[in-house]
């Protein structure tokens, strides 16, 4: 049994087989990384545009609280015994580099529930507001004599988010049946601004 040796031409062929395999899986793993990155483009944009439906959404619920709160406001602020007379909605105030944006206002003579309204509270919201409240009579000064108290409503309200208002002095207005309810016990004493 002899064993021949391959010749040069031998071990040229097949280095050449060898390297036009290689050329080829190159070119598969170009063309692979292609799709790859296309289909991880066409996701992104898919993403993107659910991303901006959710946003959109979020804000039509928001819109939507602040519907269903505005005309009950009057009511439930009297029934706490401040004898508010006015809601107004959407205020927005630019001063220098600072501004405001409040969902709800409800007013007397000397009185303003700044409310914010939400789909679902998170603590955020509230640690937002509270800011907010801080700054309205600065950059809103027609309320500036006005004692100044602050509110949450939400459709979805978390047990701690609920208490972490409350013990902020933040009214909490949510759901209860088919009507919106101050949720605040008879104990609670409101923060003043």
């Amino acid at each position: 049994m002899s064993t021949s040796q391959p010749t040069f031409d031998d071990v040229w062929r097949m280095f050449q087989e060898t390297d036009r395999r290689f050329q080829e899986t190159d070119r598969r793993f170009q063309e692979t990384d292609r799709l790859i990155k296309e289909r991880s483009q066409e996701i992104d944009r898919k993403i993107e545009k659910v991303t901006d439906a959710i946003g959109k959404l979020g804000n039509r619920l928001g819109d939507f609280i602040e519907d269903a709160v505005r005309p009950s406001a009057v009511r439930l602020f009297r029934e706490r015994g401040i004898d508010v007379h006015e809601v107004h909605q959407n205020i927005e105030a630019q001063r220098g580099n600072e501004g405001i944006e409040v969902d709800l206002l409800v007013v007397n003579d000397t009185d303003t529930v700044a409310i914010e309204c939400k789909s679902n509270l998170a603590l955020d919201d509230i640690k937002n507001h509270l800011k907010r409240l801080e700054k309205l009579k600065r950059l809103l000064p027609t309320y500036a004599n006005k004692r100044i108290l602050g509110a949450v409503a939400a459709m979805v309200i978390p047990d701690n988010v609920a208490k972490y208002a409350y013990r902020q002095g933040l009214y909490v207005i949510g759901q209860s049946g088919d009507h919106l309810v101050i949720r605040n016990d008879a104990a609670f004493t409101p923060a003043v601004w």
